[in-house]
C-alpha cells in the first residue's frame, strides 16, 4: 500500500472504531474525551498495520563448539556440538537443551544419517541383543510339521424370547 491509501484506511478505521466503541450503551465518555479516544484508536490501527517484519529479530545463527569431524573423531563418544562436551548419547543432553535431534541436525546442517549414539556404546547394546537373542526367529523343530488348525464347533445361537413356563 502507498502512504495516503495506508492513512487514509487507518483514519477511517480508526474512526469507525470509535464510533462502534461510543454507541456501546456501557461506554460513557464526556464530549471532550473523545478526540483523545480517537487518537488512541488511530495510533493502535496504526500501529496494527505497521509490517511485522521490523519487529521480528533475525534468527540467531548457531556456531558450532567443535567440528563435525572433531564431534566424531572418538569411537567412545560424540562430542556435542552445542557446548562441547562429551557424551555417550546426545538425546538427553539434546532433550535438555530443548531439541530435538531433527532440529540438532538441522541447526548445524548436519546429514539425516548423524548419529546421535557412540559407536562404543551402539555395539556394546547391539552385541547385548543378540546375546539375549532379540531380533531371531525361534526354531523350528525339523521332523514335525505345524498342524492344520481344526474348524471351530458352530455353535448354536441363544433362543429369543421368554423362557418356557414349566407345569
Amino acid at each position: 500500500m502507498d502512504e495516503t491509501s495506508t492513512a487514509t484506511s487507518s483514519t477511517e478505521l480508526a474512526a469507525e472504531l470509535t464510533m462502534a466503541w461510543l454507541s456501546n450503551p456501557n461506554t460513557k465518555v464526556d464530549a471532550g474525551e473523545v478526540a483523545g479516544v480517537l487518537r488512541q484508536m488511530h495510533d493502535a490501527v496504526k500501529s496494527l498495520l505497521e509490517p511485522l517484519t521490523d519487529a521480528l529479530p533475525e534468527a540467531p545463527e548457531f556456531t558450532p563448539a567443535v567440528s563435525v569431524r572433531k564431534s566424531l573423531a572418538s569411537k567412545d563418544h560424540i562430542i556435542s556440538l552445542i557446548d562441547g562436551k562429551p557424551y555417550k548419547t546426545l538425546r538427553r543432553h539434546l532433550s535438555g537443551q530443548g531439541l530435538t535431534p531433527d532440529e540438532y541436525r538441522a541447526r548445524y546442517g548436519l546429514k539425516p544419517d548423524y548419529p546421535m549414539v557412540s559407536e562404543s556404546y551402539s555395539q556394546v547394546r547391539r552385541d547385548m541383543a543378540k546375546k539375549i537373542g532379540l531380533g531371531r526367529k525361534p526354531p523350528t523343530k525339523a521332523g514335525t510339521k505345524a498342524k492344520p488348525a481344526a474348524p471351530a464347533p458352530v455353535e448354536k445361537p441363544a433362543r429369543r424370547g421368554r423362557p418356557k413356563k414349566s407345569t
